[in-house]
């Protein structure tokens, strides 16, 4: 049986060259020769003990400037940003600092001048290096995937200036997410015209190089075809064994609850040049050719952010998710500083008589009363009686639940869900965690007091069971293929069809970029229609993306299976 990609690549054909290693990145950078400014730009994260010791430690002519020398030290920038961190351990306010913000203006002056009067070769690197040299005689911009950030969080590495190496990941997490990725990403894409070579650091001592032509000719084509991103998967206290055998993970790991592959603000996309593979964050290509990618209509709604998002949640031989709710638009807007919410879906990819979902407040509860209980459990040695308030009902395999903000809802044992939602991923109130500390030791945060702003009590036993569960409606069917409306809820912007078919399916993007995800069957190709690109192979459970300007296209049954079904999430047009 195929099996599910873990390192899936884009083949790019049209390139100069590539590069690989130190030695060979040395012997192509123009490290010597007339009075030059080369600026290493460094995405936060970025290992500089690295590029000394492997890249500029054989310049011994030169003149090296770290960036992040010129800085305001840790204490400084803390506490600019105080408002913007908060006190909690998880939710900040999104912030629009520039990275010019945090460079005192007298220290940048004097080093600026100080540079004007060196002989030779001036390496400045970090973040920031094009703050002191705005326009260097050659731009190399180090890059880095957020999740090789994170897990550098997690062993140990501080965020950017910041003093922090031993505090928890999530308050690190916090840091990056609301403001270090936004400030350094407004800068990345002022300097992506500019960039003559794009680095990538991702692995440790083991970098990949191109020009910046090159780059920038490879995010474009990766808008010109089907693409997958690349997969990351992570344990959780109510972690699953499904997705170990499923998609040939590591069976030595205790259990794996997440799956993100479909998250372009998280994963990243291998671009294959030759024997060169670089390894960049796909938000890069939502920011560089947002229309390419989204369509105008999305574009024109939500600019530079991918709307959709596909991931995994595993409890087979797990336990219950949280119980957790998510904003309303105007409470995220006004609470985190961000323009959408959290809405979203739970497919059903696999499920067992033990299988449920807790969806929605049951008739007649009183939500003070509950609240009150929420917080009551929350204090410890007491049990949430969640069979009072909270609806429970099985589930089964291709189940599809509706769950727009103000749900209270959780995911039961023994399922394997498809999350299908809108992208602002990491806005989940916590209300009742099992009593559960979470792998690090730590009790697991929740966060009653903004979840009871946003329960709404009206998502009663009633409202829900007619309006969020299994909302199936036929819009096709003849002999071997049946297209069906299975959702999302009428409050929420995106809209789900489910495909089934025996030889294949003609596929309408409906003005907007297409997420889909192989539910049922072994495999499939994505094909074009007026051989724009080649036929895209796709394994089960694999998400891939469809760019908005393919307009139309064909799904061919290509395994063994007799019936294939594809679900496919799209924004609605209004």
């Amino acid at each position: 049986m195929p099996t599910y990609d873990l390192k899936p690549e884009i083949s790019i054909k049209d390139y100069q060259d590539a590069w690989n290693g130190y030695e060979k990145i040395k012997s192509i950078l123009p490290f010597t020769g007339e009075k030059k400014v080369i600026a290493i730009e460094c995405y936060p994260g970025v290992d500089l003990e690295e590029l000394e010791n492997q890249l500029l430690e054989a310049l011994p002519h030169a003149s090296l400037v770290c960036s992040d020398d010129y800085a305001y030290d840790a204490e400084t920038v803390t506490k600019k940003i105080q408002r913007t961190l908060t006190d909690d351990r998880v939710f900040g306010v999104m912030s629009h600092y520039t990275l010019d913000e945090f460079f005192p203006k007298a220290e940048l002056k004097k080093i600026q001048q100080k540079i004007a009067r060196f002989d030779g070769m001036t390496v400045i690197y970090g973040t920031g290096a094009t703050i002191i040299a705005s326009t260097p005689d050659v731009l190399i911009y180090a890059d880095l995937t957020r999740w090789e950030i994170q897990c550098r969080f997690r062993s140990g590495r501080s965020n950017w200036k910041a003093d922090n190496a031993s505090e928890d990941a999530l308050r690190k997490f916090k840091r990056g997410y609301f403001f270090e990725w936004r400030m350094a990403d407004r800068l990345k894409q002022n300097l992506f015209p500019k960039i003559d070579y794009l680095l990538d650091t991702n692995i440790p001592n083991e970098p990949t190089m191109i020009s910046g032509a090159d780059y920038r000719k490879a995010l474009k084509h990766v808008t010109e075809q089907p693409f997958r991103l690349v997969p990351y998967f992570d344990a959780s206290v109510w972690g699953g064994q499904w997705m170990k055998e499923k998609f040939n993970l590591d069976p030595e790991k205790e259990n794996y609850g997440w799956a993100f592959d479909g998250v372009p603000e998280e994963n990243s996309v291998r671009l294959r040049f030759g024997e060169v593979v670089v390894e960049v964050p796909s938000i890069n290509v939502v920011h560089q050719f947002p229309v390419e990618l989204l369509g105008e209509k999305v574009h024109a709604r939500f600019g530079k952010e991918f709307p959709i998002r596909f991931d995994y949640l595993d409890t087979v031989g797990g336990g219950n998710l949280s119980m957790q709710v998510h904003p309303y638009v105007e409470y995220i807007q006004d609470k985190f500083g961000m323009t959408f919410t959290q809405n979203e879906s739970y497919y059903i990819l696999e499920a067992n008589e033990n299988s449920t979902i807790y969806l929605g407040v049951k008739d007649g509860v009183d939500k003070d009363e509950m609240v009150a209980d929420l917080k009551k459990a929350e204090q410890g040695d007491y049990r949430f009686p969640d069979e009072k308030y909270i609806n429970c009902f099985p589930v089964k395999k291709h189940d599809h639940y509706s769950i727009p903000s103000g749900t209270i809802h959780c995911g039961g044992p023994d399922t394997v869900v498809l999350e299908i939602s809108q992208t602002p991923y990491i806005f989940t109130f916590k209300l009742w965690d099992w009593g559960r500390v979470g792998l690090d030791g730590v009790p697991r945060p929740v966060h009653i007091d903004h979840g009871a702003e946003n329960i709404n009590v009206d998502y009663n036993t009633t409202w829900v069971k007619e309006q969020l569960i299994n909302p199936f409606r036929t819009i096709q069917e003849t002999t071997n293929y049946k297209e069906e409306h299975t959702g999302l809820h009428e409050l929420e912007f995106i809209e789900t069809r489910r495909h089934w078919f025996e030889t294949e399916a003609l596929v309408q993007s409906h003005d907007s970029v297409n997420m889909l995800n192989l539910v049922e069957g072994e495999e499939i190709t994505v094909e074009s229609l007026d051989n724009r690109f080649k036929p895209f192979t796709v394994h089960y459970g694999e998400t891939f993306i469809v760019p908005e300007q393919i307009k139309e296209y064909r799904l061919v049954n290509q395994g063994n299976s007799k019936e294939v079904a594809v679900i496919q999430a799209f924004v609605k047009v209004l």
